[in-house]
């Protein structure tokens, strides 16, 4: 008879009896969240390219910081283009690359470091400039591209081996980024001057020729264009160059989106989007958009209410899915709207009798900025330079030694004052604007840094879900606003990418340049492609 085993207590051992396992639901772990470092580069009217970072914490606390002054061009900045980072190497930061186009006929080029920076410094006397910089030897110039013969109009990278750039001379050249050789020349036919208005788009006794935009389709191979003084839009075929179709806006299709008689009818803006039901591209005008999808009808029409200029639109990628998508239009009057083009979502316009069928609008899903978010935006907004009446009203009373009811009532007229001036600077009009997503966790937000005329940079963030269409007939107010930047110019255009995270031990020598003694093309790819 074989013993029971004891333990070391003296005590026998029970026989170990297998329990039933549980299964246990695996859950995704959470994502930590992390300080995300904006780049933001603004272009505007007196020639100088401002790179400004923008650093947001977790809380939602942002810190600027200067990161260039590039004194760029001898007149007036157009467009901006930032290409894809390149590609990862061990030990050696990634750059991308800035191009700007202005009125002198130049295409700068610049290299930008890609990481978040990793010192910011502080001025030490805060009265001579209480901004604070940021110092990166990476940020250069690479030379420049005189490919076109009048001003530059729109910029785009479709990838990071080729640089696309339209002018007023109506062309759009094709460049490639490992030696910054010209590839090809697309040419736009200029239109005739018989039964078309001069309009302040042509010289003294002259007509308006050039390109006004264009877009690149993500496969590739297609382009859509629009034109000064042309009711058509143009389609090329990237692969043979040569022109595959032109689209004539008709009379009823401008008349809907508020061109009419005394306008010039030419597209402004054009993007390629996609939604349930396939492909589509928008072309925005002076006061509306058309959206047509790739049968090249249209299919549905952009009309901000109340009435205001268009200056930007874009297609914004809601979900994970690439037909989740909505279409964000910048105003006049401060708003960034976003509207949706899906067929289920169309709002029908009441039929009228012995007249043609309207067409049906896009359904606007959410609106940001404006003057019904400065009361919201205020409470949060810290202490702007708006507010500093506030404290210089406290400083001059405590000089005067006013009684505590008169230096109240001071300080509530000049809280007053500043809020009144906050409300009417966010309905300044939008020039330009970008939206980032960026991943908290499970969810997706979206960081929009939005330039307004005024040389202010302001930097919004909010939720994808606000931007998924609901049932509701009334478009509802979404985003925060992290923080707003003054600069002393005009901007006329602007660009912003998230910066990768900063790399310790990195090496910084580098330097991607012109190289016209180099025989070997291939010896300069690894920063282009």
């Amino acid at each position: 008879m074989a013993k029971r085993k004891r333990n070391a207590n003296g005590e026998s051992s029970a026989p170990a009896v297998a329990l039933p396992s549980k299964k246990v639901k695996a859950t995704a772990p959470e994502t930590p969240q992390t300080t995300t470092t904006i780049q933001v580069i603004a272009g505007s009217y007196d020639r100088v390219l401002h790179g400004i970072t923008a650093t947001v914490s977790p809380s939602g606390e942002t810190q600027f910081a200067d990161t260039f002054l590039f004194d760029a061009h001898q007149s007036a900045i157009r467009c901006l283009a930032i290409s894809q980072p390149s590609a990862p190497v061990p030990k050696q930061t990634q750059k991308v690359i800035l191009a700007s186009g202005s009125s002198d006929e130049r295409i700068n080029l610049y290299h930008l470091s890609a990481h978040a920076p990793t010192k910011v410094t502080v001025p030490a006397i805060e009265s001579l400039n209480s901004k604070a910089v940021v110092e990166s030897s990476q940020n250069r110039e690479l030379g420049n591209l005189i490919h076109h013969s009048s001003s530059i109009t729109a910029l785009q990278f479709p990838t990071r081996g080729k640089l696309l750039s339209s002018a007023d001379d109506s062309t759009i050249a094709v460049t490639r980024t490992r030696d910054w050789s010209l590839l090809s020349t697309i040419k736009a036919p200029i239109p005739k001057p018989v039964g078309r208005p001069s309009g302040d788009t042509a010289p003294t006794g002259g007509t308006p020729s050039g390109v006004n935009d264009f877009a690149v389709h993500p496969s590739m191979k297609l382009m859509i264009s629009v034109g000064k003084g042309e009711k058509c839009m143009r389609l090329w075929n990237l692969v043979t160059g040569k022109k595959a179709g032109v689209l004539n806006f008709e009379r009823g299709m401008l008349a809907d989106v508020g061109e009419g008689r005394h306008t010039s009818g030419e597209g402004r803006k054009v993007a390629w989007g996609s939604t349930d039901a396939g492909e589509e591209f928008c072309v925005g005008f002076d006061r509306g958009a058309l959206v047509f999808g790739m049968d090249s009808k249209p299919k549905c029409k952009i009309v901000p209410e109340p009435r205001s200029k268009i200056h930007q639109l874009c297609y914004v990628e809601v979900g994970d899915e690439q037909d989740t998508q909505v279409v964000a239009v910048s105003t006049d009057d401060g708003r960034i709207l976003f509207y949706s083009t899906r067929k289920s979502d169309l709002v029908l316009a009441p039929a009228v009798e012995s007249k043609e069928t309207p067409l049906p609008a896009a359904k606007l899903v959410a609106q940001l900025g404006g003057k019904d978010a400065g009361t919201e935006s205020w409470e949060r907004s810290g202490k702007p330079s708006w507010r500093r009446k506030v404290e210089l009203r406290t400083v001059d009373d405590q000089k005067k030694k006013v009684t505590p009811e008169v230096k109240k009532a001071n300080q509530e007229k000049a809280e007053t004052q500043a809020k009144f001036a906050w409300t009417a600077a966010l309905a300044t009009r939008i020039k330009d604007f970008t939206v980032l997503s960026a991943k908290n966790g499970a969810s997706k937000d979206f960081f929009i840094p939005a330039a307004s005329s005024d040389g202010t940079l302001r930097i919004w963030k909010l939720s994808a879900d606000d931007l998924v269409p609901h049932n509701s007939s009334k478009a509802e107010q979404v985003g925060t606003l992290l923080g707003a930047y003054e600069t002393p110019n005009r901007i006329t255009c602007m660009q912003a990418f998230v910066m990768l995270p900063s790399l310790e031990g990195a090496n910084d020598d580098d330097f991607e340049g012109f190289d016209e003694e180099d025989e070997n093309p291939e010896s300069s790819s690894s920063d282009s492609e």
